[in-house]
C-alpha cells in the first residue's frame, strides 16, 4: 500500500471518529435526545471508526468499497433528514417521529448547519475518499 493510500485511509478513519465522538457530545454532554432518523444515522457511521480503524492497521485498501456504501446510504438519510429541517414541503408533511421530532434544531449555526448537516458532510467526506482509495489502489497495480 502506497503512502498515499495510507493517508486516505487515516484522513476517511478521523472523519468518522469526529463524527461518532461529536453525535456522542451531542447526546451524552449536551443532552440532545436523538430523533430516529439521527440514530439511523449513527448505526451508518460508528461502525465505520472501526472498520476504517482496522483497514488502516491491516493496510487494506480493498475496504473502500464498503465504506462507500455505509457512506453513501448515511448520506441519504442525512440528506432527508436535513431537508425535513430546511425545506419546508417536507417539514410540513414529515412523518410522525418517536419522542423526538425529526424537524427539530438543537442546534442551527449560520442559518444552515445543523446536526444532520454536520453528519451529512462527514458522510461526503468518506465517500469522496473512497472513491480517492479505489482510485489509488488501482494506480498501484
Amino acid at each position: 500500500m502506497s503512502k498515499k493510500s495510507e493517508n486516505i485511509l487515516l484522513i476517511m478513519w478521523v472523519v468518522s471518529l469526529t463524527a461518532t465522538i461529536g453525535s456522542l457530545f451531542f447526546s451524552e454532554v449536551r443532552g440532545y435526545e436523538p430523533c430516529q432518523l439521527c440514530w439511523i444515522q449513527r448505526i451508518f457511521m460508528y461502525p465505520l471508526v472501526l472498520i476504517i480503524g482496522i483497514a488502516f492497521v491491516q493496510k487494506n485498501a480493498k475496504i473502500a468499497v464498503t465504506t462507500a456504501i455505509f457512506s453513501i446510504i448515511g448520506a441519504a438519510i442525512s440528506m432527508y433528514h436535513y431537508g425535513l429541517q430546511k425545506v419546508s414541503f417536507l417539514s410540513e408533511n414529515a412523518p410522525a417521529c418517536e419522542r423526538v421530532s425529526c424537524t427539530g434544531e438543537y442546534i442551527n449555526i449560520f442559518g444552515f448547519i445543523t446536526i444532520p448537516f454536520l453528519a451529512l458532510t462527514a458522510f461526503v467526506l468518506i465517500t469522496v475518499t473512497s472513491f480517492m482509495l479505489l482510485k489509488a489502489s488501482k494506480e498501484e497495480k
